[in-house]
């Protein structure tokens, strides 16, 4: 890559906020950062939505200040939070709030899509089964229950899609984030013209599928890359652009990824078959709904007026397997392996011995079993690897990388910066500017591993031990619901 001046801006439409990354396209250094918070809305139970218009005017404001505090914009990309569904009617305004990608109501439609072979038909078509986040399944509990809304729709799309096409006046969307509408043929890397029929949504209704380091149009003479899913982008941030290390995301949700070669469906649908950002590249990933979103839950709901450092150290004097305390971490249902809306949370052997260390111990142990069974899960269906590289807001505790890393019984490394997905986008807006030929070329010059946090070998049997008592609650409790 030749030495060139300016920045690659790097945009991510989160959740609870948008983030935003300006780098210099040479190493990879953070020139600047801005973030623009919003609120999610829950008006009933298992229900989250939120405005597109404030992931609009977020990205616009992070954008100015990004630009602002830079020189010359080189080249612009995006990622976002994904499976929202986003509705626009005729003129292109927002019909509803956008439903996003931990919203629950679809699960009676995913049960109804499954039944009668239709498990065996979603799987064939794309790699997938019905999960409540997905795109595919709001459509059709908007359908049922929101007839005149439904009527109206003209053009869907995905929360960073929504955003980058107010930017630059299109209607596209990548094949990545596409894998998790269910309604993307992924081994083809197109949309499934049999699915849409069965389901009987128009194809005209789609955008044109891009893919992620395409440019698709520009914004100021800056061309913008099509972009992609939070995991995919973040996995790209991390170097996984291929078969190598696998991403390990402690973020509000938790993930084990695999970059490969092949399409990898599991028969069973356990985890899911996605395209990845690098063009005819796939990725495997194992999903939990609530990794980093568990040990914000415990702490705002039992602990809020005790810091993090201190809760976290009280942890630390814990020896490992929270003297038999075991966590259950399905505070929103589950994906992998379950695929079961309706689990739910448990402390589980709680007894008077137990203290505040223990029950947060427990906490941070639970996700590392769940992000076990995600990484056992991933090896299942023929993609390994024997170090992880994890990003999100938990990878910033010590403690829990040592936990997670001997619980997984491999090395992870930390990458230079936490920015994960807003990294990873800069990078595709890198190579939608012309800025590298490719993404391997983007990663060999600006992806930088900080530290490797090494499994803690005396843990690693007393773990062992307390993920037998783990996946045997599972059962037991969805028995007595």
């Amino acid at each position: 890559m030749a030495q060139t001046a300016g920045a690659l801006i790097g945009i991510d439409v989160g959740t609870s906020s948008t983030k935003g990354i300006a780098i210099d396209p040479a190493s990879g250094a953070v020139l600047a950062t801005a973030e623009h918070e919003y609120p999610v809305s829950s008006p009933h139970a298992g229900w989250m939505e939120q405005q597109p218009e404030a992931w609009l005017e977020a990205a616009q404001d992070v954008l100015a200040r990004l630009r602002a505090e830079t020189s010359e914009t080189l080249g612009i990309g995006f990622s976002g939070q994904m499976h929202g569904l986003v509705c626009l009617d005729a003129d292109g305004s927002v019909i509803r709030p956008a439903i996003l990608w931990n919203d629950q109501r679809s699960a009676p439609q995913c049960a109804i899509l499954e039944s009668g072979g239709g498990l065996e038909r979603l799987l064939r078509l794309t790699g997938n089964r019905a999960l409540p986040g997905f795109t595919a399944p709001k459509l059709l509990w908007m359908r049922q229950n929101e007839p005149d809304a439904y009527e109206r729709i003209r053009r869907i799309c995905l929360p960073k899609d929504f955003v980058r096409d107010h930017l630059v006046g299109t209607h596209r969307m990548d094949v990545a984030d596409a894998s998790g509408t269910l309604l993307l043929d992924v081994g083809a890397r197109l949309w499934s013209s049999e699915l849409l029929s069965w389901l009987d949504i128009p194809p005209w209704w789609l955008p044109e599928l891009a893919e992620s380091t395409e440019s698709v149009g520009t914004l100021d003479s800056v061309p913008v890359a099509a972009g992609a899913g939070d995991q995919a982008a973040a996995a790209v941030g991390a170097g996984i652009t291929g078969p190598g290390p696998l991403s390990v995301v402690l973020g509000t949700s938790g993930v084990v990824l695999a970059a490969t070669n092949d399409y990898l469906p599991d028969r069973e649908g356990r985890v899911h078959a996605f395209c990845h950002a690098v063009p005819d590249r796939w990725m495997v990933m194992g999903v939990m709904l609530s990794a980093a979103g568990s040990l914000a839950w415990y702490h705002d709901t039992l602990l809020p007026d005790v810091p993090y450092d201190k809760m976290l150290g009280e942890a630390e004097q814990i020896a490992p397997g929270s003297d038999g305390l075991t966590f259950l971490p399905y505070l929103a249902g589950e994906r992998t392996p379950y695929a079961d809306p309706d689990a739910r949370g448990a402390f589980c052997g709680l007894s008077v011995t137990h203290g505040r260390g223990a029950l947060t111990r427990s906490v941070l142990e639970g996700v590392a079993f769940a992000l076990r069974d995600c990484l056992d899960t991933v090896h299942d269906v023929g993609a390994g690897a024997v170090r992880g590289r994890v990003s999100g807001g938990g990878s910033r505790s010590r403690l829990w990388l040592q936990i997670v890393a001997s619980a997984l019984e491999i090395p992870l490394e930390t990458m230079a910066t936490d920015q994960g997905s807003a990294f990873g986008a800069a990078l595709l807006g890198g190579v939608a500017s012309g800025v590298y030929r490719d993404l391997d070329e983007a990663s060999d010059a600006c992806v930088r591993v900080s530290e490797v946090i090494e499994p803690v070998p005396a843990w690693i049997e007393p773990y062992r031990q307390a993920r037998r008592r783990f996946r045997e609650y599972y059962p037991a409790l969805r028995a007595v619901g």
